[in-house]
């Protein structure tokens, strides 16, 4: 994970857990998930943000998230539902506070401060806040640093949370396909979802939005899982050029997922999807 972690291992009967250890943060591994500490952890190495602190809006025991997919290094949401409580906004702003002054003594200056965690975090009632305080505490410990937030796009119809976006660096938003079945198969909306409102929401960032997708193989009870054909590809590159994001990041599995026969799509797929969202005048990363 990088940045002075010690791996302690805990093996238990028929169970074998592993424990992350980087200054205050304390990540929880089993076989197939991990669990991150609530509100603040890391810093840990982003594949596409660089050096990432953790800012966790969700319980420190388990999940709370509106999708259930199937490849999310977190498990299932019925496997790890949270006994604890969302961290108050107060609790926020005070650990990240206390760990941004850690970092400013003792280093290594963060390059992004990113939400993420145990789920979906703009479902925090206090999102909106705790987002202004992130900018205030971010503009005077590590100004130069960016505000990422990594979402899965279902509350940006709410008028408060689609404003808090606006206000980071990067909005990151996730959007797999457009195909509603395939989306019900492997991301798993809880509740009502259309994606057609999703992608109207988005447009209406103006620009101001990172696309986000997930690309994968294998099968899922029995059915093909498979995005990177034309198929696919096409029919979502045509909704992201009407979404006309900054960037678009694509990327694929890469921890151990708790749906079994999921397979990473491979280098020379996702360079040719890339290629294509490049081609169409869209600045687009690729992680393997």
């Amino acid at each position: 994970m990088g940045f002075r972690e010690k791996l302690l291992f805990f093996v238990y009967s028929l169970n074998i857990s592993f424990y992350f250890v980087s200054s205050h943060s304390v990540f929880k591994y089993n076989a197939m998930t991990v669990i991150y500490p609530s509100p603040i952890f890391g810093p840990v190495h982003s594949r596409r943000l660089g050096v990432s602190l953790g800012i966790n809006l969700l319980p420190a025991d388990g999940k709370v998230c509106s999708f259930d997919c199937i490849y999310c290094e977190c498990g299932f949401n019925a496997d790890h539902r949270a006994k604890l409580t969302m961290p108050t906004r107060q609790e926020v702003r005070e650990a990240l506070e206390a760990k941004l002054q850690d970092m400013q003594k003792n280093g290594p200056a963060p390059d992004v401060l990113t939400f993420a965690g145990n789920g979906e975090p703009t479902l925090h009632p206090h999102f909106p806040e705790i987002i202004a305080d992130t900018l205030e505490l971010r503009d005077l410990y590590f100004p130069k640093a960016k505000v990422s937030v990594l979402s899965n796009a279902t509350m940006i119809l709410k008028p408060s949370v689609r404003e808090a976006l606006t206000k980071v660096d990067n909005n990151i938003l996730k959007l797999d396909t457009i195909d509603s079945d395939y989306i019900h198969l492997t991301d798993r909306p809880v509740g009502n979802y259309s994606v057609e409102d999703i992608i109207e929401n988005m447009k209406a960032f103006k620009g101001k939005c990172i696309v986000q997708t997930m690309f994968m193989k294998g099968t899922y009870k029995d059915k093909d899982v498979d995005n990177t054909s034309d198929r696919f590809v096409l029919p979502w590159l045509e909704k992201v050029k009407e979404i006309a994001p900054s960037q678009v990041m694509i990327y694929t599995i890469d921890r151990e997922t708790p749906a079994h026969g999921l397979q990473k799509a491979t280098h020379e797929e996702l360079d040719r999807i890339g290629k294509m969202v490049r081609d169409a005048g869209i600045a687009c990363s690729v992680s393997y």
